[in-house]
């Protein structure tokens, strides 16, 4: 608030974030990020925050910042697009705003790299599959499609000096992991109802680079920051506030379903329900790799 003739004046959260960004230090880094194109950035970060609600119960400069990890990355935060998303999180009654990577940037980032020769995902139908040898990771799709029956899922990289790897999942599998860590999966709305197959392809991928991908520092920078399926984001970011675990530091990062994930690591160290991720009964979803 600010005085004006006596009186209190409300500042809005739209300006609270405009003053931030007129600080010179942040122009400097906007600036150090994208060169020329920083006006738009900080244009698309504003107009982003101004049609937010959830996000104007962030702090301002704690946006920024997040904001800054995609401009470093040289994705645009436009929703719609789905490089970048800043997602708001609960943690403590404070709401956190948090970068997350989107799909489309994870493969634009891969791109960019010029590591990788082919690149692809994509549906497996019935008759299609014909073996995976566990010894090599050699995936056998030779087989004759013999009707539009989605069967599996199969993701597949290549790098320009030869190393290629591939990953498989049953369409069964692909929907226990869908029901397992997606809080969307239930709803009409949620992508693994209107485009399963479409989420089917992108998780083997985003799995399939996570884990056996080459990664330049922006690579490895974005996926760190990475914290869940852009899917469930696009559906559902900025439209609710979602929970942060107790206990969560900035090293982690928490997905959609409620996942505390290492940031340094990858692997999964707990979930915000406070059930322990090692040692469940539930049978766990199989990547054949």
């Amino acid at each position: 608030m600010s005085e004006n003739n006596g009186k209190q004046v409300q500042i809005s959260p739209v300006s609270k974030l405009k003053s931030v960004m007129a600080s010179p230090s942040v122009q400097e880094q906007f600036k150090n990020a994208l060169a020329e194109n920083s006006n738009l950035f900080v244009a698309s970060l504003i107009d982003l925050y101004a049609s937010d609600t959830y996000l104007q119960n962030c702090d301002p400069a704690l946006v920024v910042m997040e904001a800054l990890k995609a401009a470093t990355l040289k994705l645009p935060i436009n929703k719609s697009l789905g490089f970048a998303y800043i997602v708001p999180y609960k943690k403590q009654g404070k709401q956190l705003p948090q970068f997350q990577l989107g799909y489309k940037g994870m493969v634009q980032l891969a791109m960019r790299s010029g590591v990788y020769k082919y690149l692809n995902a994509e549906r497996v139908f019935e008759g299609e599959f014909k073996g995976f040898s566990k010894l090599t990771g050699d995936l056998d799709l030779t087989g004759q499609k013999i009707s539009d029956t989605v069967v599996g899922y199969f993701a597949y990289i290549e790098t320009v000096n030869g190393f290629r790897k591939s990953m498989y999942c049953t369409k069964e599998d692909m929907e226990k992991h869908a029901k397992k860590y997606s809080k969307a999966y239930d709803r009409d709305s949620s992508p693994w109802k209107t485009e399963f197959d479409a989420m089917g392809e992108k998780t083997m991928l985003r799995k399939l680079i996570g884990k056996y991908g080459l990664m330049t520092i922006d690579m490895a920078d974005g996926m760190q920051m990475d914290g869940g399926f852009d899917e469930d984001y696009k559906a559902n970011a900025n439209s609710i506030t979602l929970p942060i675990p107790e206990g969560f530091s900035s090293n982690e990062s928490v997905a959609e379903h409620g996942e505390v994930i290492d940031a340094e690591s990858g692997e999964v160290t707990g979930s915000s329900t406070g059930c322990p991720v090692s040692g469940e009964e539930e049978q766990q979803p199989s990547f054949a790799v």
